[in-house]
């Protein structure tokens, strides 16, 4: 497979009031493919560390994203808005392909001789039992628990849109000669974190325009982030067959990577996450939609999906 074409220079997208943001905005679910027959199990060559940090995506997004579904379904009945039921359902039909997307490179790394599941399954647990539906409760409690597990999918698809618009401006991946197939993985499922950002919080508004809520949402869904990526980290290089334990996630090195630019900085991972809990912001304000619609064009996956 050839290399991801280069993406042009950001261009800084302009805050809009929530609701109007998205008008004309359609939301196109990309039936992609990826073979990853040829993926090394250090798909940053000589950088085991920034691999599997990265790695983590895979451990998360499969169980996370198919929650996003189950929850944004759940939510349906609730919009009152017919521009941002399309945009919901588009999104669902977006992070459904996203969740087996990384499931097949999880199928990969078994096969290679890390195994996921211990970790994947403690994954499943806290999104099927500690965050999923709580039978037996009221119209009105059901209806609270749903929208705040809206705010929740809401501050995650802020990280994600942050992590995404890293993916799209992250030349020192092409210096370290990354695995191609993996970045285009990695591009296209930016590319369309940063098409759809807002989604999520336009429905959380929609469904509760509160300052708290959203505040809330954040307080939970940010430190539970970085606990899930930390305990990840570390599982995957405890995992690896090749490396026999003796590689430890710090963040001093976890910074020097960044710093080359194989990793988000962490510095501004948490800036992000602070300008999340301004009382004006809006998602739009992250990442360029012209940019993501540009790479969206040129990925190889995407455009062998547009050509099936």
């Amino acid at each position: 497979m050839p290399s991801p074409t280069s993406v042009p220079t950001p261009v800084p997208a302009l805050a809009a009031p929530a609701g109007r943001v998205h008008e004309g905005l359609v939301l196109e679910p990309r039936d992609v493919r990826f073979d990853w027959a040829g993926l090394p199990l250090h798909w940053i060559p000589d950088e085991p560390m920034a691999t599997h940090i990265i790695n983590v995506l895979h451990l998360l997004l499969p169980e996370g994203e198919r929650w996003f579904v189950k929850v944004f379904k759940e939510a349906l009945p609730m919009i009152r808005d017919e521009q941002l039921r399309e945009e919901v359902l588009g999104f669902i039909g977006q992070e459904a392909i996203h969740a087996e997307a990384h499931q097949e490179v999880l199928d990969h790394l078994l096969g290679q001789g890390l195994d996921p599941r211990p970790y994947v399954r403690q994954i499943a647990w806290l999104f099927q039992r500690v965050l999923g539906d709580k039978p037996g409760l009221s119209a009105a409690r059901r209806r609270e628990n749903i929208i705040e597990r809206v705010a929740f999918v809401a501050a995650i698809e802020h990280f994600t849109a942050f992590l995404g618009n890293w993916a799209l401006n992250s030349p020192g991946l092409d210096r370290a000669k990354a695995d191609p197939t993996m970045l285009d993985l990695l591009r296209w499922h930016g590319a369309e974190e940063v098409e759809h950002r807002s989604v999520a919080f336009d429905l959380m508004v929609h469904l509760d325009p509160g300052y708290a809520r959203r505040i809330r949402g954040m307080l939970v869904s940010g430190p539970l982030l970085v606990h899930l990526w930390v305990r990840g980290a570390r599982f995957m290089l405890a995992a690896d067959p090749t490396l026999d334990g003796r590689l430890k996630p710090t963040w001093r090195e976890t910074g020097r990577i960044a710093r080359r630019g194989l990793l988000p900085d962490p510095v501004r991972s948490l800036r992000s996450g602070l300008r999340y809990l301004r009382p004006g912001y809006h998602p739009s304000q992250e990442g360029s939609s012209s940019q993501a619609l540009g790479y969206l064009a040129t990925s190889p996956a995407a455009r062998a999906a547009a050509d099936r």
